[in-house]
């Protein structure tokens, strides 16, 4: 049987389709706590992107902690955890390859924080007020 060949543009929409994928699986198993630790279960963890390697073979999960748990703690947790989620990921997946999972966490709400103050500082306000 030949190997199908996919275009570039074919490709990267796998990949962010596989992504995708990802991402609604690992939610789905944190959101019903099917994951035995306690860290864990106890924390509301949102898995906010997945960004998986051309190859399928990678996926780093970026996740956030909800309700002030401690970012470092449940990202351990997690990772102490990969072999059970890549195993649930991989049987939910069906691919020919399980993806290797990392966890890190997700920094884009710091960085819009960062950015809005920056937006309401009284020098920037006044700029922008000058253009219009």
């Amino acid at each position: 049987m030949a190997r199908q060949q996919f275009t570039t543009e074919q490709q990267s929409v796998r990949v962010l389709k596989v992504g995708e994928r990802v991402r609604h699986i690992l939610s789905e198993l944190l959101a019903r706590q099917e994951v035995h630790d306690e860290t864990v279960s106890a924390a509301n963890i949102s898995v906010t992107e997945v960004r998986m390697s051309p190859d399928l073979r990678n996926a780093t999960a970026y996740v956030k902690p909800l309700l002030g748990k401690s970012e470092d703690e449940v990202i351990k947790a997690l990772q102490q955890n990969t072999a059970f989620l890549q195993k649930e990921v991989a049987k939910r997946l069906g691919l020919k390859f399980a993806p290797k999972l990392r966890f890190r966490p997700d920094e884009s709400f710091d960085e819009a924080d960062r950015i809005e103050a920056l937006l309401r500082d009284p020098k920037v306000a006044r700029d922008l007020e000058d253009e219009d």
